[in-house]
């Protein structure tokens, strides 16, 4: 434990914010993990409903700093692209 009075407020802070972006994380992770639950059942029409909210789910992660720009990216290009990819099968 710190003795630094300025050392023991960073601590609270940090684990503060720790939990902010665990529940932040959590969020998106569950929108995703339901979009893709969609897509494993043949629900595309739900599919395409769902999927700009996950994308706006993982664009406010973004800007409140949870996650970058490129890993945002990734993460909607995939759930496009398996959209993209269980249309053409059908």
């Amino acid at each position: 434990m710190p003795n630094i009075k300025s050392a023991k407020k960073r601590v609270l802070v940090s684990a503060k914010k720790t939990n902010i972006n665990k529940s932040e994380k959590s969020e998106v992770k569950t929108y995703i993990k339901n979009f893709n639950l969609l897509l494993e059942n043949g629900n595309i029409e739900e599919a395409e409903k769902v999927l700009p909210t996950t994308v706006s789910v993982i664009d406010k992660a973004v800007t409140k700093g949870i996650f970058t720009k490129n890993t945002a990216a990734n993460k909607k290009s995939g759930l496009v692209k398996k959209l993209n990819a269980l249309k053409a099968s059908k």
